[in-house]
């Protein structure tokens, strides 16, 4: 447990700089998403040792990072991750950080712009389901008639087929993309610009509240965080990295949507666009991409199919019992927890379940007999793992 006050006097809530998760969760409420000095600092000295070397007033001879240093000790005094994990997990979500075996290994793509953490409510396995077979589906709040009735026509035959579905949780292609989701039985990731403690635009918040029920919903930083436009742009790198490629659907010529594609396209990703009315503004991004050669035209859910290439069905989503407790009656909300905490596909000892759950070892050890004597999961010699599994 390390001391509660910086180098420059700035008092901050002390927390255990040895828990990875607490040091991750730090490192995302000190440093604005995608900020590569830090990305740089971390992957050169490690995140705990990085993190010191904030706190403790060091410096590191090379001027472009010791300014980003600076620039980081500014917000030490905002620093309290117990609490900030402690949020979250009353939402009933969960942090990961990058050596939890959850991690989605597509962001690992993202080089010096990875995240240091991701703050999750929902199912944390859709993440690494994305990459396979999954497909971004974005394009713009102002939407048109024309715009929605292809987004929802080409998300219904996607998701129905097992391929899990990401957007930004935004009005209009957004809204859509989710809402056709969930309502063909699939699967969606909703990315979020700010915490996940208040979603927004809040007129969508019936929509992200189910989103985390059936699907995940997924944010960078932490709760309370305000979603700013300069974080709108930086989540756009998150919504390409975890699909297997990115669909645009209706985007004006300066739309913030063609970021993502930018991003798509950088990663690798395949990226295709809707074509629409030439006489059409909100299409006219669309179309520069086409013109461009940066997208290939798509117009229904059989040439997104070929833009993503063959993917063995088997492999498209995680078997449903397994994937989600869905709606098991009687169960607690440490219950609850602690099965959230148990990864889809493989077993775990106790000691790591409770650590991952956020419970002592003999409440996480009470909590596997009662979901044993459901059938939820099963006791063998490598540890605890879900039913089916």
């Amino acid at each position: 447990m390390g001391s509660g006050r910086a180098w420059s006097g700035a008092a901050f809530v002390p927390f255990d700089r040895d828990d990875p998760v607490l040091v991750a969760a730090a490192w995302s409420r000190l440093v604005e998403p995608g900020d590569r000095a830090a990305g740089e600092v971390v992957a050169a000295l490690g995140a705990a040792p990085a993190l010191e070397l904030v706190l403790g007033g060091e410096h590191l001879g090379e001027p472009h990072l010791d300014a980003a240093v600076e620039r980081w000790r500014t917000r030490v005094g905002e620093l309290d991750p117990a609490r900030d994990v402690e949020l979250i997990r009353t939402l009933g979500g969960i942090v990961l950080h990058r050596g939890d075996p959850r991690w989605p290994a597509s962001l690992f793509d993202l080089g010096g712009a990875e995240p240091h953490c991701l703050w999750v409510r929902g199912d944390p396995s859709l993440l690494s389901a994305a990459r396979v077979g999954g497909v971004a589906v974005v394009g713009a709040r102002a939407s048109t008639s024309y715009g929605e009735h292809v987004a929802a026509d080409l998300v219904a035959a996607l998701a129905a087929e097992g391929r899990v579905v990401v957007s930004g949780g935004a009005f209009g292609i957004d809204a859509v993309a989710h809402r056709v989701t969930l309502a063909a039985g699939g699967s969606t990731v909703a990315v979020m610009a700010g915490g996940l403690d208040r979603f927004y635009p809040a007129a969508n918040g019936g929509l992200l509240r189910r989103v985390a029920r059936e699907g995940c919903v997924v944010a960078e930083v932490p709760p309370g965080c305000t979603p700013t436009r300069f974080r709108f742009l930086t989540r756009n790198r998150l919504i390409a990295a975890l699909a297997a490629g990115c669909v645009v659907v209706e985007a004006a010529w300066r739309s913030g949507t063609l970021s993502t594609a930018n991003h798509a396209a950088e990663l690798m990703r395949p990226v295709g666009a809707v074509p629409g009315p030439v006489t059409s503004a909100a299409s006219a991004g669309c179309h520069r991409l086409i013109r461009e050669g940066q997208a290939v035209c798509v117009g229904d859910a059989d040439e997104v199919r070929e833009l993503l290439g063959p993917v063995a069905a088997s492999a498209l989503v995680p078997e449903p019992d397994v994937g989600r407790l869905g709606d098991a009656p009687g169960l607690s909300e440490r219950e609850r927890r602690v099965w959230d905490a148990l990864p889809t596909r493989r077993a775990v000892r106790l000691d790591a379940v409770a650590r991952a759950a956020g419970f002592t070892v003999a409440e996480t050890r009470a909590a596997l007999g009662r979901l044993a004597a459901r059938q939820h999961v099963v006791e063998g010699r490598e540890g605890y793992r879900r039913s089916g599994s």
